[in-house]
């Protein structure tokens, strides 16, 4: 969860684009890098955790936060 969209945070945005930039950096790492424990399949009798983005077909792989930082990525506005 963003933690500036939280109630007497400290992590705060005096701008509507930090704002917007924030909640859009959150997006790619929960979509790109982070696991989801009710994503899963079964290999080898272990649970493989994935991501929605692998879920979805977009990546083949967990991102790492460097090569989601070196990405660039066009604006859709």
């Amino acid at each position: 969860m963003n933690g500036r969209l939280v109630r007497k945070t400290l992590s705060f945005s005096k701008k509507g684009r930090f704002l917007e930039a924030s909640c859009i950096f959150d997006d790619w790492v929960y979509n790109l890098v982070r696991t989801v424990r009710t994503l899963r399949y079964e290999e080898k009798g272990k649970w493989k955790y994935i991501s929605p983005a692998m879920k979805a077909g977009i990546i083949d792989y967990l991102w790492t936060i460097e090569e989601l930082l070196k990405t660039v990525v066009n604006p859709s506005t």
